[in-house]
This record gives C-alpha cells, sequence and structure tokens, in this order.
C-alpha cells in the first residue's frame, strides 16, 4: 500500500501511538456495554476476519472486562442470523454451536457477573486458570475437537516466555487460512521500559515469541497486509494465517 511508503505518515503514526498510549487511549472504549481495552484499528480488522473466516469457535486468551468476548460472540451471533436468512428460517440462540471461549487466570467475579448477564452470554464459555497450564490446555483441545473453523487470540501474559507457551499449546487447533492473532507485539517497537510496572519490554514479548515460534512452524506466515492498511495496531507482525496443515 502506498501509505506504508510514507515516511512523514509513518512516523506520525509512531508519534500517535506512543503518545496516546501514556494516557492509556485503549482503555477510552467499550464494545456493546463491555471495556475492550484494544485500539479502534484492531476491532475493525478483527471482525473483518471474524466474516472472513465464519469460525465457529474463537479460542481467547486473557478477559479483562470481556469486552472482547462480547465483540466475538456479537459476531458469531451476526454469523448464525445471516445463516438463518439464507436457510429461510430463524435459528433458536440456544441452538447454535457457535462459541467464544475465554481463559483467564484471574476472572473478577464482578466481571464474571458482567458477562454472564449480558445478551451474548449464551455464547461464551470461560475457564479460569492458567492459559499454559497443561490442564487447561488439555481441557481446551478436548473442548475444541467439535469444532472445524477455529480462530485463536492471545492476549494475556505478554513475556516471551509465555507468549511462546501460548503459541505452542494453542496455534496448532487454529483452522487452515484461520489466523492465530497475537496481540501486543508492539513492545518490541515501543521505547524502553513503556512497562514500569510489568515485567515485559524490549526483548522479551509477544513480538519476540512469535518470530521464534514461526522459525520452527511454517506452517503459519505473517499477514502484513492487515498491519499495512491499519497503520495503527497493537499486533504488528502478530497477524499470523495458517497457510498449510
Amino acid at each position: 500500500m502506498g501509505q506504508t511508503n510514507d515516511k512523514e505518515l509513518c512516523r506520525a503514526k509512531i508519534d500517535f501511538f506512543n503518545s496516546s498510549f501514556q494516557y492509556k487511549y485503549p482503555y477510552n472504549f467499550e464494545f456493546l456495554g463491555r471495556p475492550i481495552i484494544q485500539y479502534p484499528q484492531d476491532m475493525v480488522a478483527i471482525q473483518e476476519l471474524i466474516w472472513e473466516i465464519q469460525p465457529d469457535l474463537i479460542i481467547e486468551t486473557g478477559i479483562a472486562h470481556g469486552g472482547s468476548l462480547i465483540m466475538s460472540a456479537s459476531m458469531l451471533a451476526l454469523l448464525d442470523m445471516c445463516d438463518s436468512i439464507k436457510l429461510g428460517a430463524t435459528m433458536d440462540p440456544s441452538e447454535s454451536k457457535r462459541m467464544v471461549l475465554g481463559i483467564d487466570i484471574d476472572i473478577r467475579v464482578h466481571n464474571r457477573q458482567f458477562i454472564d448477564a449480558h445478551p451474548m452470554a449464551s455464547r461464551i464459555k470461560m475457564i479460569q486458570g492458567s492459559s499454559i497450564d497443561s490442564k487447561i490446555i488439555e481441557q481446551v483441545h478436548c473442548l475444541a475437537k467439535d469444532y472445524k473453523k477455529i480462530m485463536v487470540c492471545l492476549d494475556s501474559n505478554h513475556t516471551h516466555t509465555h507468549v511462546l507457551a501460548e503459541l505452542n499449546a494453542y496455534a496448532p487447533l487454529t483452522s487452515l487460512d484461520s489466523y492465530c492473532i497475537v496481540f501486543d507485539t508492539v513492545i518490541e517497537d515501543m521505547p524502553s521500559n513503556s512497562f514500569s510496572d510489568r515485567p515485559w519490554d524490549i526483548g522479551n514479548n509477544p513480538k519476540t515469541a512469535v518470530f521464534e515460534y514461526l522459525k520452527s512452524h511454517p506452517q503459519f506466515k505473517v499477514d502484513s497486509d492487515i498491519q499495512d492498511k491499519l497503520l495503527i495496531t497493537v499486533a504488528p507482525d502478530g497477524y499470523l494465517r495458517r497457510v498449510t496443515e
């Protein structure tokens, strides 16, 4: 895209991202009433991919307030509605197989209550526990056996070791031509010590984990077209498309 060759625009993109992040810009947004903690550009990219892939299962690590789960569930609801229109019938939401599976080491009581009370709750399942715990991984793999089109979003602990373990655990569940999306790879591109209260930084973050994973897993390729059109994204080099089985 021509915009990626515009040096002035790309400098402005970096300046905007770094300046806006210090004010916790992604905390400004909600999806259907729940905080989502994402940049709007990535929210748009995710809905585009869900529409393109039409998954029946979306696996998400990291729940926080539940906004991302709600967004994914609402997109799955739209897919069901469109399927119903094609078939000339009305689908009972309780009959839908499509589901979002969220995993978090600590699902706060108030967040769970809000999510459980949301109109999209019937399409959401949550598991509390570490996403890299062998028992949790086994539970997710067992559940995923009943699904054919699977999309994966990794957005929990952002250290290299943790994200690499998540990739090894969940990326293989990604369906052919679907995506494993690794969020916050942008940490590698931000000024050093941008997260003074967290264990991740330059050299120890989701992007370094992605690059290590890709060295031995040619089934996945970075879809750079997505980041090129978004310009502003928390996941540069993090939109991984599965290109082979």
